[in-house]
């Protein structure tokens, strides 16, 4: 349980810090001695490049969420199976408890 909660955690810790940097660096571009427009087109330059790795990050994660329901679902496919087969098998033994 308590790693559950580490996975969980640990990609909102990345999220924030990869945030603060991002944040970090756009206050550097404003506070640069540069001309307006320079720190204009390099805000937009950062933007452009925070929206592309956000679009990577969030098919990845897409990616992770799906491999992880599949396996799920198969798990409890497999367990639901076995359930049934189980009972069919009591429910035999009941029906006929001298098989000879």
């Amino acid at each position: 349980m308590s790693d559950e909660r580490c996975n969980s955690g640990s990609g909102g810790i990345l999220l924030a810090f990869l945030a603060g940097g991002l944040v970090g660096a756009g206050l550097a571009l404003l506070y640069a001695p540069v001309s307006g427009r320079e720190a204009r087109e390099r805000i937009g330059g950062l933007a452009g490049d925070l929206k592309k790795k956000t679009e990577e990050w969030t098919g990845d994660v897409k990616q992770k969420v799906e491999g992880f329901i599949d396996e799920e679902r198969s798990v409890i496919k497999a367990a639901y199976d076995a359930g049934r087969e189980a009972m069919a098998r009591e429910k035999a033994r009941l029906e006929n408890p001298n098989p000879q």
